[in-house]
């Protein structure tokens, strides 16, 4: 627990020194009600809602990110086929475009941030540092989006659904969710008028971690429920493709927690799970799952890094063991697997050899799934010659070695640069 303590000791002291020493005096806090969904919805996936300005933070000392910001309220659909409103932002870059074409627009997938709605990502990319009540949201997406506002590509980020609005619990690893929230927030961005990006500007798809998971479930879901957005690649680093297999690598870490958040994204779409899960889990168990819903990830490093998911089930069996060898309780786990359908699009599967909290091997099944429909892949594996224990280094450091060679990708497949996939050589690497 100590390690986990200093852990984000270190990161809240980062965050600090990044943003909030440095933000501007006078922040725009979100208008009232901004985050509460009418209780009638617009027709339509990626209609605006609402719309208003909002700041931007600081990514360095002295540095302003180079662009202007909107916050974006948008509809979605659910799991359930139900309508969904998300929030999220739209950036304009303030640099100029200098590629062939249209400015391109660039939809961000953040990585995980928790499952409460202070750690909506929209919230701490105007401070770095959002604090509601007791918990913490930290921007640690923001030198990834400053890079590609640099490059004066326009950004949307998603908040997901659940993450922000109050009207739901964030549905996490949720498959459908996460693609059509991403797409989405391409639709909305597109929508938004005074921008420089049309209907045809190239789109690229980013994100690491659950980010990656939504870039992928996005990138094979667009084909049908997007057809019309210029998709030209999809960037899915360290994806949590197969649940089950994350249920395994992620226990005893310092993110356990998140299987909690995983169990939550699945359950309000599955009654017979609820119900499995209430004669299944202890009181510590059922305690975990209530509490992690309102908190954000440090707040779930501090309360549950390191423990073991046996201590939540009644069989003392840990959850990945419970999971596997029951039908009835894999079924909607296995149903938010990534990789089932084909993308239409390039993508780029990028995976630490040593991941210590998303399973590799299942990472690179993707690619091989991907690889085996007839998709342009990009499969990069990080070589990491020795683990980390648990905690999460050999999972997070790809997202900082890598930032800059997979903003090089995607731009050159928005810059309509043709790639040539590796699936052939994919045998041959780890």
């Amino acid at each position: 627990m100590l390690r986990t303590v200093k852990t984000f000791a270190v990161a809240a002291a980062a965050a600090l020194a990044l943003g909030l020493a440095n933000a501007p005096s006078a922040t725009a806090a979100p208008s009232e009600g901004f985050y509460d969904p009418p209780a009638d919805l617009p027709a339509g996936n990626g209609t605006l809602v609402r719309s208003e300005p909002m700041k931007l933070a600081l990514t360095l000392k002295g540095l302003y990110m180079p662009g202007t910001a909107t916050r974006l309220l948008y509809t979605s659909t659910d799991e359930a086929g139900a309508p969904a409103a998300v929030t999220g932002a739209y950036i304009e870059p303030t640099k100029k475009w200098t590629g062939k074409g249209p400015r391109p627009l660039v939809a961000v997938a953040a990585g995980t941030q928790g499952q409460g709605d202070a750690c909506a990502p929209s919230k701490s990319l105007e401070t770095f540092l959002n604090v509601q009540g007791n918990e913490l949201g930290i921007g640690y997406e923001i030198p990834s989006i400053h890079d590609f506002l640099n490059r004066g590509m326009a950004v949307v980020l998603t908040d997901y659904i659940g993450l922000g609005t109050t009207d739901r619990v964030h549905t996490y690893t949720n498959r459908l969710d996460m693609g059509h929230a991403l797409l989405d927030a391409a639709r909305a961005a597109l929508k938004l008028p005074n921008t420089s990006v049309t209907a045809a500007s190239p789109v690229g798809l980013y994100g690491y971690s659950q980010g990656g998971g939504a870039a992928g479930s996005a990138a094979e879901l667009a084909p049908t429920y997007a057809p019309e957005l210029n998709l030209k690649g999809a960037f899915a680093g360290a994806p949590p493709a197969n649940l089950v297999e994350v249920l395994k690598s992620a226990d005893g870490t310092d993110l356990t927690g998140v299987i909690a958040y995983a169990i939550n994204g699945i359950t309000p779409y599955h009654p017979e799970l609820q119900g499995a899960l209430d004669e299944l889990a202890t009181p510590a168990g059922k305690e975990a799952l209530e509490k992690v819903k309102t908190q954000c990830i440090g707040s779930t490093l501090l309360s549950y890094g390191f423990q073991k998911t046996s201590k939540w089930t009644t069989n003392g069996k840990s959850l990945y063991d419970t999971v596997k060898n029951d039908p009835a309780l894999r079924a909607p786990v296995d149903a938010q697997r990534i990789g089932t359908l084909k993308p239409s699009i390039p993508v780029q599967v990028l995976t630490g050899t040593k991941d210590d909290i998303v399973d590799h091997a299942q990472a690179k099944q993707l690619a091989k799934d991907w690889c085996a429909q007839g998709v342009n892949v990009t499969y990069v594996p990080v070589i990491q010659p020795i683990g980390t224990g648990g905690t999460a280094l050999n999972h997070l450091t790809p997202m900082i070695t890598r930032l800059v060679p997979s903003h090089d990708w995607l731009a050159d497949r928005l810059a309509g640069k043709s790639v040539r996939s590796n699936c052939s050589s994919l045998w041959l690497l780890p």
